[in-house]
């Protein structure tokens, strides 16, 4: 599958949105029966070919790594994805969607919104994840394999490119780095049958994901060595009140625009949680709490 929209891949949650296939991955599961998937048959899988909204949430850990140190846990993460797909005027089906993702106190699992920084001594502001829009064309025929009753979609993501943040002076103590460069790993699963009978999409479909990436800017790491490895799992949903409840009130009482997905492709840039801090900086300073309120607002449509 290709992406045509391949900016994309810069959100920090291509988890859920971005569970598509770079063309010529192949799809692993051993002992396995190839299959060939549609582009439709994916569709199915990852939202519905009805255009309502799908919503996916996923849940796990987040590790930190440090050179010749013990690893750490620091923080329980819970996160949502609302997504659309629909087909443009040329026939190809977008995928169009905005993500939260929460960073939460590993042994009360609330969201937390100041973090004591070990390695420097500050405590900083925790900026949350607010992704709008994560948006992309999808294309090809993806290869797939069987294992049993069940059809697996494995891909690996690797990432570099430069790091919207490296080039202000401001952004020194948060990301200094001039490359950004991380990975994403998908395990992507349903059953085969179900896959097979569904009409306009399966309701069942787990995600296992794994992502390796720098040090987030809001945690002021100053160049210190080491990165994060992000450890998690997630389902589709039913609909909006299959959510948690800590994602429902957070979205009901905040963050109403992301209870939908983007009703067409938006003119504007993938968010990431890079863009989004230097966009909203100035908050963070003054230790405003993330992510930032978000109203619904009007959809401005790409031409």
């Amino acid at each position: 599958m290709i992406f045509k929209n391949i900016r994309t891949i810069k959100s920090i949650q291509t988890f859920v949105a971005l569970i598509t296939f770079a063309a010529g991955v192949s799809l692993v599961v051993t002992p396995s029966t190839a299959q060939q998937i549609s582009i439709d048959e994916f569709i199915r899988v990852r939202c519905t070919t009805t255009g309502e909204n799908v919503y996916t949430q996923w849940q796990g850990s987040m590790y930190a790594f440090v050179p010749q140190e013990r690893q750490r846990k620091l923080f329980n993460i819970l996160g949502m994805n609302v997504a659309r797909c629909i087909k443009n005027k040329q026939g190809e089906w977008q995928l169009l969607s905005r993500e939260l993702n929460y960073y939460l106190d590993p042994k009360t699992n609330k969201i937390v919104h100041k973090w004591e920084n070990s390695w420097t001594g500050e405590t900083v502001a925790i900026a949350h994840v607010a992704n709008n829009p994560v948006q992309n064309v999808v294309s090809g025929s993806p290869k797939s394999e069987v294992s049993g009753t069940n059809v697996t979609f494995v891909v690996d993501v690797p990432l570099t490119y430069p790091n919207v943040l490296a080039n202000d002076a401001k952004f020194k103590d948060y990301s200094p780095e001039k490359l950004y460069q991380a990975g994403e790993f998908f395990k992507l699963t349903t059953s085969l049958e179900e896959l097979r009978n569904s009409t306009h999409g399966v309701k069942n479909m787990h995600i296992d994901w794994m992502r390796v990436s720098p040090w987030l800017p809001w945690m002021k790491m100053k160049g210190k060595p080491g990165y994060l490895v992000y450890s998690a799992t997630g389902r589709k949903l039913a609909n909006f009140e299959e959510l948690s409840p800590l994602l429902k009130e957070e979205i009901n009482s905040r963050l109403p625009l992301y209870k939908e997905a983007p009703r067409c492709f938006l003119a504007a840039e993938n968010e990431s949680s890079w863009s989004y801090f230097g966009k909203y900086f100035a908050e963070y300073l003054k230790a405003e709490r993330f992510p930032i309120a978000a109203p619904v607002t009007q959809d401005v449509c790409e031409n």
